[in-house]
């Protein structure tokens, strides 16, 4: 029998029983951990309160054998709030759907539980942050998340330089097979032609250069948005359930 501390993000959550809820979290040090919290389905639990999707939370396990993943779920025995996005993100359909959304994905990149995936769990802490503090549009924050998780994951999308040869860019054709751009000589069947907007936008996105992402006109953004969950798809081999729900700007 152990204890285990850890710092994480609540993903999701499901009823177990009248009274528990099985709580999925992306920690710090121990990547997707999956845990029974007993009794906070009741009214006066203030416990349940904190293990709510996007809460930030310092949470303590108990579990049976000598690693905190194992045969069975360990236990949330103690839990204090880091920072509740959670209380400025459910209020706004946007930002909600946008979150939810990200914490789908960030799920989704850490397949094996007790795995840790460090650049992801920060990746996440600093999107819900900036969602939260409604800094920029919930739909931009998204595709910035979408990206970066992506190239976190290994399949960084180019927007400017060929992907396949390397040819200095600007380049015209977008493949999502082929990683991001491509220019004339490595274009393959299914290549699309974005605007030089879109794929400015999205370059921006991918590095943080948030002056020119917020100065873009809502129809590249658009584009930008049909590109980015494109490439997501392929590479995620399947869609997300959450991204059909938001916002387009």
């Amino acid at each position: 029998m152990s204890l285990f501390r850890d710092d994480g993000v609540v993903l999701r959550t499901q009823k177990l029983g009248e009274a528990d809820r099985i709580i999925t979290l992306l920690t710090r040090g121990h990547g997707r951990v999956r845990a029974v919290a007993r009794g906070v389905r009741r009214t006066k639990s203030k416990f349940g309160a904190r293990l709510e999707p996007f809460s930030h939370v310092d949470i303590q396990f108990f579990a049976r054998g000598s690693e905190l993943i194992g045969r069975g779920l360990p236990l949330c025995t103690q839990t204090e709030t880091i920072a509740p996005y959670g209380r400025n993100i459910v209020t706004d359909y946007a930002r909600y759907t946008a979150g939810t959304a990200m914490l789908e994905t960030a799920e989704r990149f850490t397949d094996h539980e007790g795995e840790p995936n460090v650049q992801q769990y920060l990746l996440l802490i600093g999107a819900l942050r900036t969602l939260a503090a409604g800094e920029h549009s919930p739909g931009l924050v998204l595709d910035a998340f979408l990206l970066r998780s992506l190239a976190v994951g290994g399949y960084a999308p180019s927007f400017d330089a060929c992907a396949q040869c390397g040819l200095p860019g600007p380049n015209r054709f977008f493949s999502v097979a082929a990683g991001g751009v491509v220019c004339a000589d490595c274009r393959v069947p299914g290549s699309v032609v974005p605007s030089p907007e879109a794929l400015r936008l999205l370059g921006a996105l991918l590095t943080g250069d948030w002056a020119t992402a917020d100065a873009a006109e809502p129809r590249h953004v658009r584009e930008g948005s049909g590109l980015v969950s494109a490439y997501l798809h392929w590479h995620l081999e399947r869609g997300l359930r959450s991204l059909r729900y938001v916002e387009k700007g």
